[in-house]
């Protein structure tokens, strides 16, 4: 089955990147105008709108049973190939490619971390939301706080939040919200997406992988903290002490799409040796 998607916002339009940075990095597409920027806009402006506290609340309790498929690792990363990027139809290689690529670029940096590898492979699996019906403005895309009023860094916010709920009530429309000074974002409740349902998947089948790795997948489009610095009102210590990891994450992740795909076949058996140390076997989604 082929579940049509468009592009991950999160990748395909960073107006916070230097363009200069950017161009340095081969394949990295920053779009600033014409009509994928149109459909980018699109997607934040339904996010924008429909992410509210309930909403999300409702998502934890629709998927918190983990009851909609039962499989493997390797078998997540190869339904991966079963979504379509609909902003280029004719794209000749697999989605799940950008996870080995990543996976790969982290190992040829870190070669000693090898739980840092398999979240390379690991960081993109919530995607398939999207095979269970979920709208690409729950999937995909910068994440951010509900509950609390949106920071400056949150992508096109003073035009796309007009319609949100929450900014209307005020428990949810100050800075703090409904939270308290630095309660930690382990307390804080995100916007659903990929991100947040990886996290959710891991943490329910007991992955055995070091705290850096379950930063690493809940808040890699968390571009409004680990790129713009806002949200620190509701930082603990240890959320501090992992942001240098989920900005090295974020190296890879945006920066590993290149024209050299790598020969997966040959891969496989090492990413499987990691998927058996860390998340083995039958896993529930």
């Amino acid at each position: 089955m082929k579940v049509t998607v468009g592009p991950d916002p999160s990748l395909v339009y960073r107006p916070d990147v230097d363009p200069e940075v950017a161009k340095d990095k081969a394949s990295f597409r920053n779009y600033t105008s014409g009509p994928l920027l149109d459909r980018v806009f699109t997607t934040y402006k339904l996010m924008h709108t429909h992410q509210t506290v309930d909403f999300v609340r409702s998502k934890h309790a629709q998927f918190g049973g983990f009851s909609y498929k039962k499989m493997t690792v390797m078998e997540a990363v190869d339904l991966l190939d079963g979504l379509v990027d609909e902003s280029d139809p004719d794209v000749d290689f697999p989605n799940s490619f950008h996870a080995f690529q990543t996976a790969e670029g982290i190992r040829k940096a870190h070669p000693d971390k090898d739980w840092f590898h398999l979240v390379g492979l690991l960081h993109d699996l919530g995607k398939v939301l999207a095979l269970f019906g979920e709208p690409q403005w729950a999937v995909v895309g910068d994440t951010f706080p509900v509950g609390c009023h949106p920071q400056a860094s949150v992508v096109f916010r003073d035009s796309t939040f007009q319609n949100n709920p929450d900014l209307q009530d005020p428990r949810y429309s100050t800075e703090l919200g409904m939270y308290q000074p630095h309660c930690g974002l382990d307390r804080v409740l995100m916007s659903w997406g990929h991100d947040e349902y990886m996290y959710q998947v891991m943490k329910f089948n007991k992955f055995s992988l070091p705290p850096e790795a379950f930063y690493m997948i809940r808040f890699h489009s968390f571009y409004p903290w680990h790129t713009g610095s806002d949200y620190q009102q509701l930082c603990s210590q240890q959320d501090l002490a992992m942001l240098p990891w989920v900005q090295e994450f974020n190296k890879f992740d945006l920066y590993t799409k290149c024209p050299d795909l790598p020969d997966v076949d040959k891969l496989r058996p090492y990413y499987q040796g990691l998927i058996d140390k860390y998340c083995p076997g039958i896993l529930s989604w």
